[in-house]
């Protein structure tokens, strides 16, 4: 069985307020990318890993984070697209044909375990595809544009989307040709196997599983990192 992991590091610091992108930004004196891309180069269940960046960072990530802390499963390097999707598509049409299961995961959310990576390939080989997330801890609110309370959806129905998100290679291969084939955007991969009517499970996963997005995150993610790394 081959596992690979397309791992989707193209995005900027617009949110993070930063003029570095987000992935490159430096914990404990390290690209945040380096942590993500570490996380699966050392787990025994994935045998490559794509890593999608900009076109203009293709070298600094090749020689300044995958040469230089030696990650051995990094199959390319290679450009991402205008959008996410795009950059996903990219990274798919880079996986080997002879690929069982795909995850699809944020370059910025470096702190996923590996026990996590297990359950979600088991998942996605039993039912096709799954996704990783968390119980929503706060009541929601639907708001129109006047924000206008609209509805109150049960709370106990509701989960926080996260990546990984892992599917069979042919689903979601299928999933993201018929997207493009129709003009389609979704604002993550599951929704685009949803649509060709694939029953996707939610995995539980951790809270621990945070997006580093804003200035806040960073600090947050800090203390993960203590814990996990230096048992601080």
């Amino acid at each position: 069985m081959k596992n690979t992991v397309i791992i989707a590091a193209s995005g900027t610091g617009k949110r993070m307020k930063s003029a570095v992108a987000k992935q490159y930004l430096e914990l404990k004196g390290r690209p945040v990318l380096s942590y993500t891309i570490e996380a699966f180069d050392k787990s025994p269940y994935i045998d490559d890993i794509i890593i999608v960046c900009g076109s203009t960072d293709i070298d600094y990530v090749s020689k300044n984070i995958v040469a230089k802390y030696g990650y051995s499963k990094v199959k390319t390097v290679t450009a991402g697209g205008n959008e996410r999707q795009d950059s996903v598509y990219n990274g798919l049409k880079k996986v080997s044909k002879d690929c069982d299961v795909v995850l699809i995961h944020d370059g910025v959310r470096p702190f996923i375990d590996n026990k996590y990576i297990k359950e979600l390939i088991d998942t996605a080989l039993e039912c096709g595809g799954c996704v990783m997330g968390v119980k929503v801890k706060d009541t929601i609110k639907i708001c129109d544009k006047s924000n206008n309370i609209t509805d109150t959806p049960e709370r106990n129905t509701l989960w926080a989307a996260q990546t990984p998100q892992a599917f069979k290679y042919s689903i979601i291969m299928n999933a993201y040709k018929k997207a493009f084939d129709d003009g389609y955007y979704g604002t993550d991969d599951s929704m685009l196997a949803e649509r060709t009517g694939v029953k996707i499970k939610m995995v539980e996963g951790s809270y621990n599983n945070i997006k580093l997005t804003t200035p806040e995150d960073l600090d947050v993610g800090e203390k993960i990192l203590e814990k996990r790394y230096y048992g601080i």
